[in-house]
């Protein structure tokens, strides 16, 4: 079984925090810190461990937080910007990984009156773990010394730093504060992702599509707009961008965005759905078998996904969209699909008994639909 995501901040961390902080700065007192760090460490979730390592950095780190500031700087390790930053580890040379989680969290409650010094440590910070949680105070805080920042670092030479620009800033980033301001109006980090769509790193590109399906969940009409100037003779990596941008409102079916893909005109022809089997228990898998046949003589290109109606505990349902498809259907011709879909318990998703549907939806539309009966 693998180890508990939680196990990455342990007593080994602690004890690597401890020794660069003490090997840069003589007076830090390792003794408390791994003290207050170890307490009661092994009965935390993740999060909770990150926030206690935090509490132990505020005890025992100057309250000067330039100086402080200059302590974490020197404990790092050295960095290279082809490094992928999960796969990195503290080492004799220094802190690297999930043991800076808590020193940037340190910077973000202590440095946030100091928020041109504390942008300068997260960007230290940020090329050997990623510093996108702790940056989001200072764009609430100070959002004019914030975007300016953030802009200049469109051009670093590190695609990390880079891609802080567009990860920190993220409306609804996930395990991060959502950030009302731009939820409601996003427009101030725009220009940054128009900057950045281009980037030549995979990585960072990846985060700007993530981006803009934070905004598209609020404001579809700007997802369109954008696709509208951004999609038309653009580049293979930035149509896999704003593919990969597009797709909440892909599943949505929303018309627009469709069309914008070359898929907004309906299915002329028939579908069917077939499930087998048609009663199973949780852990089984259900293959989904489907046939579509063309009534146009015309080819059509079709994106084909599915929704399983998950049934809740108080009876209801609510559908869960999968991928499926995008393939062309010939004219006057028939294509026949087929899929397995686990049922396997996950931790994001609690199962119920009773009947589920499951509705195929093609260029956005419900076409077919059909039941399995599920139980535990």
């Amino acid at each position: 079984m693998a180890e508990a995501f939680k196990h990455l901040i342990n007593a080994d961390t602690v004890r690597a925090a401890s020794t660069h902080l003490k090997r840069v700065w003589p007076k830090f007192d390792a003794w408390r810190f791994e003290a207050l760090a170890l307490q009661g460490l092994d009965d935390l979730e993740m999060k909770a461990r990150a926030m206690q390592l935090c509490a132990a950095l505020e005890a025992t780190l100057p309250t000067d937080f330039e100086q402080a500031a200059v302590i974490i700087e020197a404990s790092l390790a050295p960095t290279r910007d082809d490094e992928d930053l999960a796969a990195l580890r503290s080492s004799d040379a220094g802190l690297a990984g999930w043991v800076l989680w808590p020193l940037t969290e340190f910077v973000a409650r202590r440095g946030l009156a100091e928020p041109e010094r504390a942008l300068r440590a997260l960007h230290a910070l940020t090329q050997r773990f990623t510093a996108e949680w702790a940056i989001r105070p200072f764009i609430e805080a100070h959002p004019e010394v914030a975007f300016s920042t953030l802009a200049a670092w469109t051009r670093d030479p590190s695609a990390h730093v880079r891609r802080l620009v567009s990860e920190g800033s993220r409306p609804r980033l996930p395990w991060g504060a959502q950030l009302k301001g731009l939820i409601n109006d996003p427009s101030p980090t725009l220009p940054l992702l128009r900057a950045l769509q281009d980037d030549p790193s995979a990585y960072v590109r990846r985060s700007v599509a993530n981006h803009l399906n934070d905004i598209a969940k609020d404001h579809p009409a700007l997802i369109v707009a954008w696709l509208r100037e951004h999609l038309s003779d653009a580049p293979p990596p930035r149509r896999a961008l704003l593919k990969h941008a597009s797709r909440t409102l892909i599943k949505q079916g929303h018309v627009q965005v469709l069309q914008a893909w070359g898929l907004g005109q309906p299915l002329s022809g028939t579908a069917t759905l077939r499930l087998t089997p048609k009663r199973l228990s949780v852990g089984a898998s259900l293959e989904l078998q489907v046939t579509i046949d063309s009534v146009t003589a015309r080819a059509q290109m079709l994106l084909i996904d599915y929704a399983v109606n998950h049934v809740k505990a108080d009876g209801r349902r609510t559908p869960k969209v999968f991928k499926g498809w995008t393939t062309e259907l010939p004219a006057m011709g028939r294509i026949a699909l087929s899929k397995r879909h686990s049922m396997k318990a996950v931790t994001t998703r609690r199962y119920h008994p009773g009947r589920h549907e499951v509705d195929l939806r093609i260029n956005g539309v419900v076409r077919a639909s059909a039941y399995f009966d599920l139980k535990l």
